[in-house]
């Protein structure tokens, strides 16, 4: 993931998109929120989730702008994504759950 988030902000750089950090934040919940679209559409909003398609451009899309806003905070995609599965392995070994149970 460390060269893909190097590209991302190589291509960030050419194109002249460059923008502070809350927006970055702002256009990744956006890419979220067409990925809970597209879930709301293909399952008639929850009436049959067996047909949940997600698109892969609009997953896509998600994780250009989560390492953009990594890269605009400058921090490393590859150890944040390290710390979170030892985060996630601590948990399931302490009570068997992921979640954070706030």
């Amino acid at each position: 993931m460390e060269d893909r988030q190097r590209e991302v902000a190589a291509f960030v750089a050419e194109h002249d998109l460059e923008t502070p950090p809350a927006y970055r934040l702002l256009d990744l919940v956006s890419e979220v929120g067409e990925l809970a679209k597209d879930a709301n559409e293909s399952t008639e909003y929850g009436d049959d989730p067996d047909e949940l398609e997600i698109s892969a451009d609009e997953l896509g899309d998600v994780l250009f702008a989560t390492l953009a806003v990594a890269d605009a905070l400058e921090i490393d995609a590859d150890t944040a994504l390290d710390e979170a599965l030892a985060k996630y392995d601590r948990r399931l070994s302490m009570d068997g759950s992921p979640g954070s149970g706030e």
